[in-house]
């Protein structure tokens, strides 16, 4: 049954139990004390009595008379009453009594100890006589000589200093019964606050619920990373470090040792949207790495009483791999404008053998002859500049296919690329897309603008590397937007089908990844933008694993 019990249930008869255990310790505790404080004031006052009795000249000059009694009865029971004592006995030094408050005690011997007064020393004790165990103080009576000529006790019974020490009890009881409410108040608030913190649920069921919250987290393909309203990353499981790449953290470390988003290697835009703490759907944000796609919320805890809203602990984010996606899209653009260009391609050659089929038919033979050796010298002028100078046979398809694409759109494409050119080692896929979106970007610009409509593309030599240069005849590009334009989403044209703002930061992206440098030159109106890329050779091993 008490494995169904909260936490607050548990903790609450935990405290009470220790409230009730510390109330009766304390209790006792201060009882004792008092006690032990009574009985020291009654000995010190029994003390001063009985040193007061014993400094008087009448006992001394009574003590060498031949009946003391007579002469000391009536002062000590006078003593007795004035000093508040139970009994004044003042006795010889063998111990016979010459006063008592019972006077059939008178000239019996003294019960107690008297060892240390024959000494000439004053002694309290507590010891049972006559009366009853009782608090006694005895003070030798010494002559001018020092000699102890008789012996004084005063004292109080035990059964009256325990009447003083009850008199105390009420205030003990108070303290201890103040004691026990506060603290059970106190222990019932604390487990009112732990019920609705934990949602009335045990340790074995909180327990149960970190079981399943570690096996979803490091389960999910998807990444999910728990920041804090302070800016601190509290937790982010294997996938989210691999998307980011961050250290792997254990989701039981402490909070406190939690590192901040500035601390992080984060893309700047990724950093921006943790650092807000908006809620965002879908959201897609470009890193070195790949493309990722962010949902963004609230950590809302439960309901708070009295219509309070609840508190918030901070943002949940997960984040989705989508690079694989974006790539196969650019791959597929890449498709569409190839089917695009031998679209054109099939579509300028069906004319063209419309026009040397009617020259024939009308008998022009020599004309059909001329305009049919022309169109084949123009189409193997540029098969063989890009077989002979572009090494990469897909990099020389995909120029021959934008070439075809820019001539359907009016636009001239003009190709300069040096022998020694070539693409060994470099990723085909980024080099697609580097100079795929490129050249769709120059020929949109340049078809926007009025003639003459030209994009100019070189491809050179860097050093063992590759340089790409694509200038176009467009607009150019607006200083203010120079910053913006490699940022996801970002366009200066209006949306397609296709979407827009894509391309550009595609390029940023694999430029980065093949360790290259982009520049963009904008000469305005007259010259358009100039894209400048510079790929530097792979690494030795690279080379290797392409070839394996």
């Amino acid at each position: 049954m008490i494995h169904r019990w909260s936490i607050a249930r548990r903790l609450f008869l935990a405290n009470l139990l220790f409230v009730l255990a510390l109330t009766f310790v304390v209790g006792t505790a201060a009882f004792v004390d008092a006690r032990d404080r009574t009985y020291a004031e009654a000995g010190r006052r029994m003390a001063a009595v009985a040193v007061a009795v014993a400094d008087s000249p009448l006992v001394l000059q009574a003590a060498a008379s031949p009946d003391p009694s007579a002469r000391l009865q009536p002062y000590a029971l006078q003593v007795m009453e004035d000093a508040d004592a139970d009994f004044i006995t003042i006795m010889a030094p063998d111990r016979t009594r010459w006063t008592h408050p019972r006077r059939e005690e008178l000239g019996q011997p003294y019960i107690g100890s008297i060892t240390d007064a024959l000494e000439g020393k004053v002694f309290t004790e507590i010891t049972a006589g006559t009366l009853g165990p009782s608090v006694r103080t005895i003070a030798p009576v010494k002559d001018a000589s020092g000699s102890v000529k008789a012996l004084v006790a005063a004292g109080v019974t035990v059964r009256n200093v325990d009447v003083a020490v009850s008199g105390r009890i009420p205030a003990l009881l108070a303290i201890s019964g103040g004691l026990l409410v506060s603290g059970s108040v106190a222990s019932w608030l604390l487990g009112r606050y732990l019920r609705r913190v934990t949602r009335g649920w045990g340790p074995e069921q909180l327990a149960q619920l970190f079981a399943y919250y570690e096996s979803v987290l490091h389960s999910v393909r998807e990444g999910v990373i728990l920041i804090d309203p302070k800016g601190r990353v509290v937790m982010y499981n294997d996938q989210a470090a691999e998307l980011l790449g961050l250290e792997p953290r254990d989701s039981g470390s402490d909070p406190a040792d939690a590192p901040s988003l500035g601390d992080l290697p984060l893309a700047p835009s990724l950093k921006a949207l943790f650092e807000s703490g908006r809620t965002v759907h879908d959201e897609i944000h470009l890193t070195d790495s790949g493309v990722l796609v962010v949902n963004q919320g609230p950590a809302v805890g439960p309901d708070s009483p009295a219509g309070r809203p609840p508190a918030v602990f901070g943002t949940v984010a997960t984040i989705r791999d989508r690079t694989e996606i974006e790539s196969l899209g650019s791959e597929l653009e890449t498709m569409r404008t190839l089917s695009g260009a031998l679209r054109a391609q099939t579509h300028e050659h069906a004319n063209r053998l419309h026009t040397m089929v009617s020259l024939l038919e009308l008998g022009r033979t020599d004309e059909a002859l001329e305009f049919a050796t022309h169109d084949l010298e123009l189409s193997q002028q540029l098969t063989d500049d890009m077989v002979g100078s572009v090494q990469e046979p897909v990099i020389s398809a995909l120029i021959m296919g934008k070439a075809a694409e820019a001539h359907e759109r009016g636009v001239e494409l003009i190709v300069e690329a040096s022998p020694a050119a070539g693409a060994a080692g470099i990723a085909i896929q980024d080099l697609v897309t580097i100079l795929g979106n490129l050249l769709d970007n120059a020929i949109d610009a340049a078809a926007d603008a009025p003639a003459p409509r030209r994009v100019g593309l070189t491809v050179t030599s860097e050093r063992g590397g590759l340089g790409i240069t694509v200038q176009d005849s467009g607009k150019g590009i607006e200083p203010d937007a120079v910053d913006n334009i490699f940022r996801y989403g970002f366009s200066t044209k209006e949306a397609g089908p296709f979407g827009r703002g894509v391309g550009l930061a595609l390029v940023k992206q694999a430029v980065q990844r093949l360790a290259g440098t982009m520049t963009i030159t904008s000469s305005g109106t007259a010259g358009g933008a100039c894209f400048n890329v510079v790929l530097p050779p792979p690494a030795p091993h690279s080379v290797l694993e392409d070839q394996a």
